[in-house]
């Protein structure tokens, strides 16, 4: 009879455990998601910004080795991603191309001149950075004028800052739910061992001697479910990327999911943790009589 009960009860103890880490999993899981997709769509909106181009136009009477050593600058600026020198007739064939007719031979000769299209990096790609860097560029003896249309450009970061605040608020009410779903759990958890708190809060125990042991063992659990959450999204963006699920912006580097995956343990850990505390400590609290209610 005793066997029995003591079977009965680690039953009850494994089944609570194994709830209480299933939660976790579940919840980290999740977060961790979001996490990683809110990363990689970062990254798709600072590829989106460094795509933007405008065109610094040269004059045409502009020495060759002055344009050359203009450029090299330009390549070493820190404002800049990259440069692509268009000669006049390659800018041309473009606009026939689009327009659909030769205007050259319209015209009898070509109005262009030679240019170089530059890409700046994503933290310099507002209207200020580029209109800074333009009236500097204009300077230059071999610039003619500078073409980039503002409005575009304000749209282009109005979208990122629109983006971004999504994000924020995504994560901010993912991480309360995650909080609240966890907390849940243990409450649960504790309030199944209420009663064992209270004998021996009754027998003389003290409050660090009673918390201890429970709040050791959910920083386990915690630390279990962060493991598992891990282990499944690693495993998740590995069997992505060999199978070549994602595009090129959106494959997951292993070094990032490897920090991503230390964030979600120690967060699960952190907060079953932290949850464990508030919930003993509220119990020890309690008379004996509320423990009913």
């Amino acid at each position: 009879m005793v066997k029995t009960e003591e079977k009965f009860h680690k039953s009850r103890l494994r089944s609570s455990y194994l709830s209480v880490v299933m939660s976790i999993t579940a919840v980290l899981l999740m977060l961790g998601a979001v996490g990683v997709m809110g990363l990689k769509l970062d990254d798709i909106t600072k590829k989106l910004l460094e795509e933007y181009a405008f065109t610094v136009m040269l004059k045409n009477d502009a020495p060759e080795a002055d344009v050359r050593q203009f450029q090299k600058q330009l390549d070493l600026s820190d404002q800049v991603i990259s440069t692509e020198f268009i000669t006049k007739e390659e800018a041309a064939n473009e606009f026939q191309e689009t327009l659909g007719e030769d205007f050259v031979d319209f015209l009898g000769y070509n109005p262009l001149s030679d240019a170089i299209e530059i890409r700046m990096k994503y933290n310099f790609v507002n209207t200020n950075d580029v209109e800074s860097f333009k009236n500097e560029l204009l300077e230059s003896g071999v610039v003619s004028d500078i073409a980039y249309d503002p409005n575009v450009l304000d749209s282009v970061n109005a979208f990122v800052k629109r983006y971004g605040t999504i994000t924020l608020i995504v994560w901010i009410v993912m991480i309360f739910i995650s909080i609240a779903l966890i907390n849940s759990s243990i409450r649960l958890s504790i309030y199944s061992k209420r009663f064992t708190i209270k004998t021996m809060q009754l027998v003389g125990a003290t409050k660090t001697f009673i918390q201890r042991p429970f709040m050791k063992q959910s920083a386990v659990l915690g630390a279990v479910g962060g493991l598992i959450a891990s282990a499944i999204l690693t495993g998740m963006a590995y069997y992505s990327n060999s199978k070549g699920f994602t595009t090129e912006e959106l494959t997951i580097d292993m070094e990032l999911m490897l920090m991503i995956s230390g964030a979600i343990i120690l967060f699960g850990t952190f907060l079953a943790w932290s949850c464990t505390f508030v919930a003993v400590k509220r119990y020890l609290k309690l008379k004996t009589d509320e423990l009913y209610y």
